[in-house]
């Protein structure tokens, strides 16, 4: 869950944010197999979901989980 502006997400994974109290809302951000995001990469409206989330840790999303991201096939 770094934040290093060289780490560059890899779209094979994203960090996931669970949310403690409804099961089918969660937010999730393209990163590193490390969990590492690229700030950087990010429009402001993703970045600030991405903090917010962070800063809700434990109040109202759970821990974050890396996870191989789900594909969109045509």
């Amino acid at each position: 869950m770094h934040t290093h502006p060289a780490s560059h997400a890899d779209p094979g994974y994203e960090i996931r944010f669970q949310s403690l109290f409804h099961e089918g809302r969660a937010m999730s951000f393209p990163c590193n197999a490390l969990g590492h995001v690229n700030l950087d990469a990010m429009s402001q409206r993703v970045r600030n979901n991405y903090l917010f989330a962070r800063a809700m840790i434990g109040r109202e999303y759970a821990m974050p989980v890396v996870r191989t991201a789900r594909r969109v096939v045509h």
